[in-house]
């Protein structure tokens, strides 16, 4: 039977349990929001041990040199001994600059690192709270652009989180963990080819940084930009959309609720077989967009995805 071990505690394991679970399960209060090896909120430090890893390309060779795991994605198969990640520690503080709610459950959350972060459009990183809570949330901010870090919040839900979050005033302080580049980004080679951006709720955050990202590089293909929204008020960027639509007519911007995606999806067809699609949002949404553009006639590889698989408790 293995043993593991956190801070001088050691507790006996069933063979192959998922690590995750273990640490869990032992009152270590290991975040975790996808159990996928996406979000990487559940990293830990293996200090002595390995543990079976089923995704061990899912960080780069420095962490894992420093003996960071996944620990949704590992089993125990021998005595550990584990370091969690410790915010107080391990995490950069940021300051709470605005809050602003530009819709009933959505809220724009805007940070300042005690030091600059270097950072790229549509990743996402790991928020902490005073309460040691962790959840990841996609950057909508773009560097060089915006001289703070921001985040929209979809707060709908009760949770752990999001409550607190609801209580946030400027000056507070959060941490901020990992930051993780996931399959969103904008490539200047794309200059000249047709951009789709198909978000549904928050997950425009991503997308909102990276169709300015892509204007910044003076993009020259059309720009087609669809909201998903759950209700006609939850287009929460529909000004600022419209505002930069306005200001460059390669820009077209649609917004859509829910009632009306059957329809869109039937109508809709490609600009070009040479567009590149960017889709964020909930893993439904997310894959009834991705089989409407395969019907279309997209190539695969010319389409790039991120899902909100969310856990808040």
């Amino acid at each position: 039977m293995p043993e593991l071990e956190v801070a001088g505690r050691r507790w006996t394991v069933t063979p192959a349990s998922n690590l995750l679970d273990a640490l869990n399960a032992g009152g270590c209060k290991v975040p975790y929001s996808c159990r996928a090896g996406s979000c990487h909120a559940c990293m830990v430090r293996c200090l002595s041990g390995e543990p079976a890893d089923a995704m061990p390309d899912a960080l780069d060779r420095f962490q894992r040199a420093e003996g960071w795991r996944l620990s949704c994605q590992c089993l125990v198969v021998q005595d550990l001994v584990v370091e969690v990640f410790d915010p107080a520690r391990d995490g950069l503080e940021a300051e709470v600059l605005d809050i602003h709610w530009p819709a009933a459950d959505v809220l724009r959350l805007r940070l300042m690192p005690r030091r600059p972060l270097r950072y790229a459009a549509g990743q996402h990183l790991l928020l902490w709270n005073e309460a040691g809570v962790a959840r990841p949330y996609s950057l909508a901010s773009v560097p060089g652009l915006d001289d703070y870090l921001e985040f929209h919040l979809d707060c709908r839900k009760p949770g752990l989180f999001s409550d607190s979050a609801r209580r946030l005033v400027p000056g507070d302080a959060l941490r901020l963990g990992e930051l993780h580049g996931g399959a969103l980004h904008y490539d200047p080679d794309w200059d000249t080819r047709p951009l789709l951006l198909l978000g549904s709720g928050t997950g425009m955050a991503p997308l909102w940084g990276l169709l300015r990202e892509a204007l910044r590089h003076h993009h020259q293909g059309p720009i087609r930009v669809i909201h998903l929204a759950h209700e006609p008020g939850g287009h929460y960027l529909a000004e600022p959309l419209a505002e930069l639509a306005a200001a460059h007519p390669g820009v077209d911007v649609r917004l859509i609720t829910a009632a009306e995606l059957a329809e869109v999806l039937a109508q809709f067809r490609l600009v070009s077989r040479q567009t590149i699609a960017l889709l964020c949002g909930h893993p439904a949404s997310v894959e009834e967009f991705a089989r409407r553009l395969y019907l279309a006639g997209l190539p695969r590889n010319q389409l790039l995805a991120d899902t909100f698989l969310t856990r808040d408790a």
